[in-house]
């Protein structure tokens, strides 16, 4: 699978090409320049190949800006194709020709110059200028609208020896699967979720700064760690919407959120030096809600007085298990993501959860389980007065685990006696730290 980058100064369109190359709205857009920090990648929706949207390059020399120039110019370099993204309106500029021979440099790969925000002739300025960047005949797009990317495909299928009118997925039913496990790093801004992702990844992919807010998109990167192939997913830090009074940051805070549905598991990175706030016990019920598994990692561990360490962990178990009645014990590990103390461990746990959940237990199994259950505690009066009947169950789906029981009678169940259920089936088949869902199906009754 060839690797093509986007390059190019800010405020070119670098981003919506993306999404429009890959389908997707993973990379945020905004008019203001600079939004794009950390590089991004996906997949083209019509080709196999690795695509990468980059931060503008900018000639800053410290700060932000500067530690953004320097992870684009390594995706330049690691890159077999690039896209070196212009501005059609505004002309031919002083940067985009120093980052042209600054790409030159940097790399023998081929680039297509693309001139974007070509909807309107008339609105364009002198495409012959162009030429001037070395790079060939530029190729007019407008990647809001999609046009153009025939010639991007033909382009990069010369490169690759692609053949479109050869791959032809319906004709290909057993095509492998993605099996990796797709793993979501949410938190507050500045508690360490960049470093969490750097530490498992073993370089600096990600800027870390002492700041909050640095992270601003949705960053997909695939990774092999501890034995298993993942996809890592590191997002913007989330604050209260009081807090919040940036249109960017909005934007940020719903792709982080929309991340948990995209994900298979959530690592809740929490700082261990300040108190749990409400703000986090809210992200959790979110990743409840969406029937994930959650990981609550207690970050900068190391940064904790000694004598304070298990008076902390005893009050954070306290309060995840008393706001979620859905998860038995949760499950909360001590970690230092700069030190690595703990790492290994906390991914360890997460792949002995999600085999777990991946499992089917026998329904014979199950049936016994409740059976004992409903024997030591047998389900209340309905509110009309008649007994409540538990016939059957079986389990119905993975990803949250659910349990579907076949009752008869009255089917009012109260969900205290639900949660009695939870909690005894979660413990004997050893889901205590997954999200377990019952739901009822109420007997036909044949003399109806």
């Amino acid at each position: 699978m060839i690797k093509v980058t986007i390059a190019g100064r800010p405020n070119t369109g670098k981003s919506t090409l993306f999404n429009g190359l890959t389908g997707t709205r993973d990379a945020l857009v905004h008019d203001r320049p600079g939004v794009t920090r950390d590089t991004i990648s996906g997949t083209f929706a019509a080709r196999p190949y690795s695509l990468y949207d980059t931060a503008g390059l900018e000639k800053a020399r410290s700060g932000i800006a500067a530690d953004s120039t320097i992870m684009a110019t390594r995706a330049i370099e690691q890159a077999d194709a690039i896209l070196f993204v212009v501005d059609g309106r505004a002309g031919l500029t002083g940067e985009d020709m120093e980052w042209a021979r600054m790409v030159r440099r940097k790399t023998k790969a081929p680039v297509l110059l693309l001139v974007n925000k070509a909807e309107s002739a008339r609105r364009m300025a002198d495409v012959h200028d162009f030429y001037k960047l070395g790079f060939g005949a530029p190729v007019l797009i407008a990647a809001e609208h999609k046009r153009g990317f025939d010639q991007i495909y033909e382009f990069l299928d010369g490169i690759s020896g692609f053949n479109a009118a050869d791959d032809n997925c319906d004709d290909n039913p057993g095509a492998p699967t993605d099996t990796r496990i797709k793993i979501a790093i949410l938190g507050q801004p500045n508690v360490g979720k960049s470093t969490l992702v750097n530490r498992v990844l073993g370089e600096n992919r990600q800027i870390v700064r002492d700041a909050p807010g640095i992270t601003r998109d949705t960053v997909k990167i695939p990774a092999h760690f501890y034995g298993r192939d993942i996809v890592l997913m590191d997002t913007a830090g989330l604050r209260r919407k009081a807090g919040v009074t940036d249109d960017v940051e909005t934007l940020s805070a719903l792709k982080s959120l929309d991340a948990i549905e995209k994900s298979d598991v959530v690592i809740l990175v929490v700082d261990a030096t300040r108190n749990i706030e409400n703000q986090a016990l809210g992200i959790a019920a979110r990743v409840f809600d969406a029937g994930k598994i959650l990981c609550v990692a207690l970050n900068k561990w190391d940064l904790v007085e000694p004598e304070l360490r298990d008076e902390k962990l005893l009050k954070l178990k306290h309060q995840f298990s008393n706001s979620f009645h859905q998860i038995i014990k949760p499950m909360i590990l001590a970690i230092s993501a700069e030190k690595g103390t703990g790492v290994q461990n906390l991914f360890k746990r997460v792949y002995q959860q999600w085999d777990i959940s991946d499992a089917s237990v026998p329904t014979s199994l199950l049936n016994r389980i409740v059976e004992r259950l409903v024997a030591l505690r047998q389900p209340p009066m309905s509110r009309l007065k008649r007994p409540m009947k538990i016939k059957f169950a079986r389990q119905t789906g993975r990803h949250p685990m659910k349990i579907t029981i076949n009752v008869g009678g009255a089917s009012d169940i109260p969900e205290s006696y639900t949660r009695y259920l939870r909690r005894g089936i979660a413990t004997q088949l050893h889901w205590e730290h997954l999200p377990v869902v019952i739901e009822y199906e109420k007997s036909d009754n044949p003399y109806d």
